[in-house]
């Protein structure tokens, strides 16, 4: 049965009819080894957002794929200044899918997992505050986070002058977290890129021009170009494209 928009597959494998959710599901999946995947909507020309909140660029299609990926992963990556502009709630999934993960041997949710140099985040927010499964907090060695927040999730020093994201993912790799799933921002997105730690991208391309303005889904200082092959493309019956690619 497939729930939302109509998905079909235009590449590799073309499909027929649309991609029910079970056949959907296999066409993202698990990785066999350790594996952190982006996951980003952008317009057709480049931009990350809309109004300055991308959920002006996800449309029915992206939602749908955006709570699959959710689905499969073990940890969910952000940013601190993504999860306060995007006012981040508790990491939650409906009942069919924590049996979906259940049945796969999983934890029935994901584990947040928040990037933050200063650990200067809100212990009240609701992702905090309410999450299911106590979060993580990468930051820096010696950050000196608000009262509260330790009580609400483990701080995790990793590097001095800035969070050391390998270091990071080797923990987080520790603790059993092994498929990761970065929603950004644009600059935990460079920064992932430039410590070449990105093994995949799923990018939802929106029909729309946002014009001018909206940044890019990936910031900060410039890094090498790197190869990325191509694995599928999708594409929604409201013409969005669904792009997945990978290292392996």
């Amino acid at each position: 049965m497939s729930v939302g928009a109509p998905i079909s597959e235009l590449w590799p494998n073309p499909s027929p009819g649309p991609l029910d959710d079970d056949t959907l599901t296999a066409r993202y999946g698990r990785a066999d080894l350790p594996h952190l995947r982006m996951n980003f909507v952008t317009s057709i020309d480049g931009a990350v957002s809309v109004d300055g909140y991308s959920a002006g660029l996800s449309g029915q299609p992206d939602k749908r794929v955006f709570g699959l990926l959710r689905m499969l992963c073990d940890a969910l990556l952000v940013a601190a200044g993504t999860l306060r502009h995007e006012g981040y709630r508790a990491i939650r999934l409906d009942e069919r899918r924590r049996a979906w993960r259940r049945a796969q041997g999983l934890a029935e949710y994901p584990t947040l997992v928040v990037v933050s140099g200063t650990a200067n985040l809100d212990p009240a927010q609701a992702a905090f505050a309410d999450a299911p499964v106590r979060p993580v907090v990468l930051t820096r060695t010696g950050a000196s986070a608000p009262p509260g927040l330790a009580e609400v999730a483990d701080l995790v020093g990793c590097g001095d002058d800035r969070v050391d994201l390998a270091a990071g993912l080797t923990e987080l790799r520790r603790r059993g977290l092994d498929q990761v799933l970065c929603e950004g921002g644009p600059q935990l997105f460079g920064a992932l890129t430039a410590a070449d730690l990105v093994d995949e991208v799923c990018l939802s391309v929106a029909p729309l021009l946002a014009g001018a303005g909206p940044g890019r889904i990936s910031a900060g200082d410039p890094s090498p170009a790197r190869a990325l092959p191509l694995r599928h493309v999708l594409l929604a019956g409201d013409g969005t494209l669904l792009l997945r690619y990978a290292r392996r």
